[in-house]
């Protein structure tokens, strides 16, 4: 038998991948996706949606497949630290006012059948071997499937959407990062029975000491918790992983009272060594949406949002100009220099979360403010749910007060002046970081070798 064709194979088939699927579909483009899974089927992942991430499911025609699953709308975002409760409504975006924590075995198993519903095909418990490549581009890739047989589809876009240890970033040669940030904290997981009916309403998160738990209702009657410690603290070993996790929700009062009665179902699943990065992410015939070329800490729950929207808006930007390789690999690189523009702030903001420390007094006194100021509190959940850029959600005069005011309430005024020095820091840092890229644009792609294969042959 020949190679098959199509217009775009994916190479992972979860939220990136078939957010792509769905966008190349519905622009009449054959798609084939191809996934090591089946579904239903679980993975590691928070699998919280701010109403932005909600926004992208109605783009896609997900929505309401996930909203059957039964998770609970999340009208409200809580954030608990010093004895400060910051409390606020979620800010509509594109008239989506709720934010929604959906399981990954019921989400993604809904995108799959969206993805099918658009045209798409896609073929699970297949593993990718190698990508094709035809004069210095990607044209296609060689696969087995469960039998053991050796399959080659050709394309004129390869789309590796195969998360962190993606094999398409590492077959182009740029699985090792241009940005990279270790992660401070760890991170544990459990599902819980809720029994709390009058907070399912409710996003909460809580800083205890250095600890960060949180509690997101989700669906068939559970709440998710997860605990982010200091990577230093993360639970190793055979037997350790749920007594651990019990005795770090102990230690974050409010979190324990907020589970009180309800029943832990199922293991405890964790990460630990975890960075966030900027991979290069598109080059000749070649695109690495979702995790497979930018990944953030689950600190501030980015993850799935991006990955749905970028993956949708790389389908959207390319079907038209697939038959044109010029037209094709300028509007890929375009594609990669938007979603760096857009993510490197959030990116900064969500490493700041990760270091895995105390709260320090200007968080403190933002907390403080937030919780007898109904619009902060309001622009502190506007920035998480990306309604509002991280360096708008204070105006300068306010963090000169905040400043001022962290150095009157600290019991130690040099810690409150390591605080500004460190914020200062890292504004400046942060600034240059951002002119830098958008100036310097994308570093070179890494020299990679590919063979050239002939278009009719097939191993």
């Amino acid at each position: 038998m020949g190679a098959e064709h199509a217009d775009v194979v994916i190479v992972g088939t979860r939220c990136a991948g078939t957010a792509t699927a769905i966008a190349f579909a519905r622009a009449g483009r054959r798609v084939i996706g191809l996934d090591s899974s089946s579904f239903p089927s679980e993975t590691l992942s928070t699998h919280l949606l701010w109403s932005s991430g909600v926004f992208e499911l109605r783009q896609l025609g997900a929505l309401e497949r996930v909203r059957a699953l039964g998770a609970p709308p999340l009208t409200t975002g809580m954030a608990v630290g010093a004895g400060h409760t910051v409390a606020a409504p979620f800010t509509p975006y594109g008239g989506i006012d709720y934010s929604m924590c959906v399981r990954r075995v019921g989400l993604d198993a809904a995108l799959v059948d969206t993805a099918r519903a658009a045209g798409a095909e896609l073929r699970e418990q297949v593993r990718v071997d190698e990508l094709l490549w035809e004069n210095g581009r990607a044209c296609g890739v060689r696969y087995h499937d469960r039998d053991g047989t050796s399959h080659e589809i050709r394309a004129r876009l390869v789309v590796g959407a195969d998360g962190r240890r993606s094999t398409v970033a590492k077959q182009v040669g740029t699985a090792a990062p241009y940005r990279r940030s270790p992660s401070g904290r760890a991170c544990c997981y459990g599902y819980w029975e809720d029994t709390a009916d009058q907070d399912r309403s409710i996003a909460a998160q809580w800083r205890a000491g250095q600890l960060l738990g949180t509690a997101f209702p989700c669906d068939d009657g559970l709440v998710l918790c997860l605990i982010q410690p200091p990577a230093q603290m993360a639970p190793r070993g055979v037997g350790r992983a749920e007594q651990s996790y019990r005795d770090m929700i102990a230690e974050i009062p409010g979190l324990a009272t907020r589970l009180t009665g309800a029943t832990l179902r199922g293991r405890i699943r964790s990460a630990v060594d975890i960075a966030s990065y900027f991979r290069r992410s598109t080059g000749p015939g070649w695109a690495l949406p979702g995790d497979a070329g930018h990944f953030k800490d689950p600190v501030t729950a980015q993850g799935i949002r991006d990955a749905l929207r970028y993956g949708r808006l790389l389908g959207e930007s390319t079907a038209t100009v697939l038959d044109d390789p010029v037209a094709l690999d300028r509007r890929l690189a375009e594609w990669e220099l938007r979603r760096e523009a857009d993510c490197l702030e959030i990116y900064q903001y969500t490493n700041r979360l990760a270091r895995g420390t105390e709260m320090n007094p200007l968080e403190i006194e933002l907390y403080r403010e937030a919780a007898a100021d109904p619009a902060l509190a309001v622009a502190v959940m506007e920035t998480i749910s990306r309604v509002r850029a991280p360096r708008h959600m204070i105006d300068p005069p306010r963090k000169l007060l905040l400043a001022a005011r962290a150095l009157r309430h600290a019991d130690d005024p040099r810690t409150a002046l390591e605080a500004i020095a460190l914020e200062a820091r890292d504004t400046v840092t942060e600034r240059f970081e951002r002119t830098r890229a958008h100036h310097s644009g994308l570093p070179p792609l890494p020299a990679v070798s590919t063979e050239s294969v002939p278009a009719e042959t097939h191993s």
